[in-house]
């Protein structure tokens, strides 16, 4: 689970906690190349999920925009102002920062470097102290995606013998994971009311084995279907699902890939939001102190691939609400977990 994806990581692992890219070869630059800098959170970018896509945005708008890319990957939380300080000092026009975990951090840089744009992922701008205007929040609805995962889920489950039961495993209690989460459960409420439903924390993003640990906790009290938003510890989650012989949620990015017992993945595009705020800071319409909201609208989020085990008849009464949800005719999913 931990080895390195397949991927052309233009060989980013340097030497210390940073990596570099260089911009691809044939691409159009402009007088000034925009330089842009991404420092991942401590997953880092073999994470198979948020961390990857982010750089994927960033690999995109290299080829697409003719920008220059550079990683700084982050070993634990002590890096994180390190690596986005050291960006500004550099002269960067955008720093992308991934995840919930780098707002202080953020919040400091940003200060001290007001003439930097900064994009932080799953953080609220206009909620970091100060209110710094140089700096972007990316969000995501990510309670539509979980409401869509938790509708399949409660659907299948009321079709099977015994007692109705599902898991999800979060990392930290967070906004963003307990969006998820929130909309995963009231989904499931949706098409099963009587279900029972699970949730626990990992307190950890990157250890497998606590959420491993987690998900078989709730497998045996009968879970048979086990979401997972823990990041890469999450994959312990999709392992357990793996090794039980139940189905497993994926979040983030489609990590149908890991197997056939991938009932689905509830994914964002972050690849998508990284992308168009490069674009933005091209055109010179990058705006900070506010947020951009991606949701099922604008296909900021969605499922990825739906295991062909599931039957046409329940895709087509999940395409139904996902089409409700899109037009707000359902709206007011729940977005906090107590």
């Amino acid at each position: 689970m931990r080895r390195l994806l397949l991927l052309p990581l233009l060989v980013l692992l340097a030497a210390g906690c940073g990596g570099g890219s260089k911009s691809s070869k044939g691409t159009t630059t402009t007088s000034k190349q925009v330089r842009v800098g991404l420092v991942t959170d401590v997953n880092q970018l073999n994470d198979r999920g948020f961390n990857h896509l982010a750089y994927m945005g960033l690999l995109r708008a290299e080829k697409k925009l003719g920008i220059q890319g550079r990683v700084f990957q982050s070993n634990s939380a002590q890096d994180y102002i390190p690596n986005l300080a050291r960006f500004a000092q550099q002269g960067y026009d955008l720093v992308v920062s991934v995840g919930f975990a780098q707002a202080d951090a953020v919040t400091t840089v940003a200060k001290r470097f007001p003439k930097t744009h900064f994009a932080i992922i799953d953080v609220d701008a206009t909620s970091l102290a100060g209110k710094p205007q140089n700096v972007l929040g990316l969000l995501f609805r990510e309670q539509e995606v979980g409401y869509l995962a938790g509708y399949l889920a409660g659907l299948l489950e009321k079709k099977e013998p015994g007692p109705d039961v599902i898991g999800s495993v979060g990392g930290m209690k967070e906004p963003p994971v307990d969006r998820f989460i929130a909309g995963y459960q009231a989904g499931a409420k949706r098409a099963d009311p009587g279900i029972k439903l699970l949730n626990g924390y990992s307190h950890d993003w990157v250890d497998l084995a606590k959420c491993k640990e987690a998900a078989l906790n709730q497998i045996a009290a009968g879970s048979t279907i086990e979401f997972q938003v823990a990041g890469g510890c999450g994959l312990g989650t999709l392992d357990a699902a793996k090794e039980k012989r139940v189905w497993g949620i994926g979040v983030d990015a489609d990590q149908s890939f890991l197997g056939p017992h991938i009932l689905t993945s509830a994914t964002k595009r972050v690849d998508q939001a990284v992308f168009l705020t490069i674009k933005d800071v091209i055109a010179g319409k990058f705006k900070g102190g506010r947020n951009t909201i991606f949701g099922l609208k604008d296909n900021g989020v969605g499922l990825g691939k739906i295991s062909p085990k599931v039957p046409k008849s329940t895709v087509a009464a999940l395409q139904k609400i996902r089409a409700e949800i899109a037009s707000g005719k359902l709206s007011g999913i729940p977005t906090t977990v107590s």
